[in-house]
């Protein structure tokens, strides 16, 4: 501790010259027992089995307090102890091939004592070790005499923040020791270049709720930059849009048709520098193919659910690509345990999780369906399962995504609502094929904003 008393009875031994006070340190009458509170409170920052290098040990009273399993080895001016490492650190000297075989690295009021603490902590860099120390800032200590206490820096909070910053290290925790000091624990950091959002807009139903939608929102999100800013835009919200991004994402795998092809969601596309589509079609007799076309001319890359939808709408298009339903991402190849038939309508459990929604779906030998990625979801799990398709309205007209789906799965489809034997086999292979092409949409997406951050302005 920092006692005022004791800043008068040091002003004889102060040495302001930056060298180290050799003969304050060397006398035992210098290391006050009441730092043995401040180790006791920095061994709560050690973890058990960690092996410590305690720089400018003193007393070594922080070897009493380590947790179980802690080794320890002291550092100071003078030797402590037979196996102290001596180094005098304003000297340039420092333990470094300890520090190497450390695990962490204390530094008890030391710092205070070091003027050339940028050399220091080059040293501490290096090492690439976790530092716990202690300091007495200046904003804690306006009524102390420092250099009477033969203090040598006088860092701020911010001061400090900066020290820290230079050489690599961010503060993970701390905690005050006293009115005067704070301890606080490093940790070293990777140096990250500087962060340079990109704009991101991603267009899809995630309004609506249901299963399919909520995956793949979380899918699009995983496969972001971490450093993007994304706006989640739906059909019914694109006058929200900004007047320009990065990249717009039309689809979380979900199913465009008709009446999503307006003029509005074509004005809000053109705000993109880079603009990929994955979603899938349905109801295609209801498709204006003109407006379809005119859409898919404007997106960089469509990653089409279904080969139907390559074949229908992307042939001779060097901008389509198979992507397959990347959905089935989210759900493992499993074992049912469950006899009893599981149907399955609209309402799919929107109110619960999604892990327990995919479990409930995945317990089942038997699954009918009326949605569609519940039904692929019950393919990684069920031995016979059947499906009915969803009409427009009160038309005969189907969605068409149950076949699409089937035959990407399996080469063929089967007749609704009849049970048919799921093939294992070749579920397996379709996820282990949209797998792999899932990943190539993430490289893809993270090259596209490379590019556009590259490419000169306008």
């Amino acid at each position: 501790m920092v006692r005022k008393d004791h800043a008068q009875a040091q002003v004889r031994k102060t040495d302001r010259s930056g060298k180290t006070d050799r003969t304050r340190w060397s006398d035992p009458a210098s290391l006050e027992a009441a730092w043995d509170a401040r180790a006791e409170l920095a061994a709560q920052f050690i973890p058990a089995g960690a092996r410590v290098l305690d720089l400018g040990c003193g007393n070594m009273s922080l070897r009493r307090f380590l947790p179980h399993g802690a080794s320890y080895r002291g550092c100071d001016l003078v030797a402590r102890e037979a196996d102290t490492i001596v180094c005098d650190f304003n000297a340039g000297e420092f333990p470094t091939e300890a520090s190497a075989d450390a695990d962490i690295i204390t530094l008890l009021g030391v710092l205070e004592y070091i003027p050339d603490a940028d050399a220091f902590f080059a040293h501490l860099r290096s090492a690439k070790r976790d530092v716990v120390l202690s300091y007495c800032a200046t904003d804690l200590t306006s009524s102390v005499d420092r250099p009477a206490l033969g203090w040598l820096t006088h860092y701020s909070f911010l001061g400090l923040a900066k020290l820290f910053d230079r050489h690599g290290f961010q503060i993970t925790a701390t905690a005050p020791v006293d009115p005067l000091q704070i301890l606080m624990r490093l940790t070293p950091v990777h140096r990250l270049p500087a962060v340079n959002p990109s704009n991101v807009a991603v267009i899809s139903y995630n309004d609506v709720g249901n299963f399919g939608d909520r995956l793949g929102y979380h899918m699009i999100n995983s496969l972001l930059p971490a450093d993007a800013l994304v706006d989640h835009l739906t059909f019914r919200t694109l006058d929200r849009a900004r007047a320009s991004y990065d990249l717009i994402v039309l689809g979380i795998g979900n199913s465009i048709y008709g009446p999503l092809l307006t003029d509005e969601l074509m004005k809000v596309l053109s705000r993109g520098k880079a603009k990929v589509g994955i979603f899938g079609t349905q109801y295609r007799d209801l498709i204006p193919r003109a407006a379809l076309d005119g859409l898919v001319d404007r997106l960089d890359t469509w990653f089409a659910r279904y080969e139907d939808d390559v074949l229908l709408y992307g042939r001779g298009r060097s901008n389509v690509e198979h992507l397959g339903d990347w959905l089935i991402d989210q759900f493992p190849m499993t074992t049912p345990v469950v006899d009893e038939q599981l149907n399955i309508g609209d309402e799919i459990w929107n109110n619960l999780p999604l892990d327990r929604v995919i479990q409930d779906i995945q317990r089942h030998k038997k699954v009918f369906s009326t949605r569609l990625h519940p039904l692929l979801c019950a393919l990684t799990s069920a031995e016979t399962v059947a499906y009915t398709e969803q009409t427009a309205g009160d038309t005969a007209i189907v969605s068409g995504k149950f076949r699409s789906m089937l035959i990407d799965i399996f080469g063929r489809t089967y007749p609704e609502k009849d049970f048919f034997a799921v093939d294992r086999d070749a579920v397996s292979r379709y996820r282990l094929r949209v797998h792999g092409n899932v990943a190539k949409v993430g490289s893809r997406l993270q090259a596209m904003l490379s590019n556009v951050a590259k490419a000169p302005a306008a």
